[in-house]
């Protein structure tokens, strides 16, 4: 029997607690954190379970204090209290209710660093000025004094993940193994922060101060090559492009395993009637004969194998020798 996926569960021992009074009309549901620290799973698990739990009427938000149990018609006082199933996962007691901490309290590193934890977890979709303040146990209308909006929040949100970076101590010789670093960084980053990579423009590049120490790092290595100023750009601006276009996959990813509770063999595995019926009928032999070989479909195996030959295309515009000297 196909074990339940584990968002499912979450919902059903919450709901349990619920319908059994556990948690009362208008008490405080488990927050996200609370249920992943009880459960052992992600945010983005957390966070779908809860939005079933108010797909179904039995929780809604209110800014400022969390999820709360929804009050129904003709609710009655709560029941005898049953304990978990001892091989059901515990969840923290909620809290009480926090008041809103006072402005001083209040810094932009703080908002920003939450913004960044939720945005991790969550995506840029669940990310919202009231939801930071939820967080901060603060008001809305605070944030806006520290911060303008949330294009505001997310500028400085990417001028905090990008600053993360440091310069390799003893980073070896040559444009090629110094791009190989600034490109396994750079999508370390984005694996870190999966909003990052869809977040970052290449048209209209944002200017935040975090992301110029790898800039010029990574240009620095190339102008030590010789190269000229527009080819080195050029290829400062491929080796981008290349990360973070394989990296926008990351977060619609992690979306989808959260709503689905599957992981992308998992899933493959459920495609495979569909794809039997469209290629039985021959139209696509090659495709048949290839796919006859397991194949083991991994990003970061992908990301490698883009990268050095990236680099391997890099080499025939990049003269061999160091820039002769003035």
């Amino acid at each position: 029997m196909e074990s339940s996926p584990p968002y499912a569960r979450i919902v059903a021992e919450l709901r349990r607690r619920i319908e059994t009074g556990e948690l009362a009309p208008g008490d405080r549901v488990p927050s996200t954190r609370e249920i992943t620290r009880g459960f052992g799973v992600a945010m983005a698990t957390a966070t779908k379970a809860l939005g079933v739990l108010r797909q179904e009427g039995l929780v809604r938000a209110v800014p400022g204090s969390g999820t709360v149990v929804e009050t129904r018609p003709g609710a009655t006082q709560p029941r005898t209290v049953v304990p978990p199933a001892a091989s059901e996962p515990s969840l923290e007691p909620a809290r009480p209710r926090v008041r809103p901490a006072p402005d001083a309290a209040l810094t932009p590193e703080r908002i920003v660093a939450v913004a960044v934890a939720i945005a991790d977890a969550e995506g840029l979709d669940g990310l919202s000025m009231r939801r930071v303040a939820a967080e901060l146990g603060a008001a809305t209308m605070a944030l806006y004094r520290h911060v303008v909006d949330k294009d505001d929040l997310v500028l400085r949100m990417l001028d905090a993940a990008l600053g993360e970076w440091r310069a390799p101590a003893d980073a070896p010789d040559g444009w090629r193994p110094r791009l190989e670093i600034a490109g396994r960084t750079l999508w370390t980053l984005f694996r870190r922060h999966p909003w990052l990579a869809p977040a970052m423009s290449m048209t209209r590049p944002q200017a935040v101060a975090g992301g110029l120490a790898l800039s010029e790092w990574t240009l620095a290595a190339l102008d030590s090559s010789g190269a000229d100023h527009v080819t080195l750009m050029t290829v400062y601006l491929t080796l981008v492009n290349y990360v973070r276009g394989t990296a926008v996959n990351l977060e619609p990813e992690a979306e989808a395993e959260a709503a689905t509770g599957l992981n992308p063999d998992q899933w493959m595995d459920t495609q495979e009637a569909a794809v039997r019926s469209i290629v039985g009928d021959g139209r696509f032999p090659t495709f048949v004969r290839v796919l006859s070989t397991p194949y083991d479909f991994d990003l970061d195996t992908l990301f490698e194998f883009g990268l050095q030959r990236l680099l391997d295309g890099f080499a025939v515009v990049i003269p061999q020798g160091p820039r002769p000297a003035a």
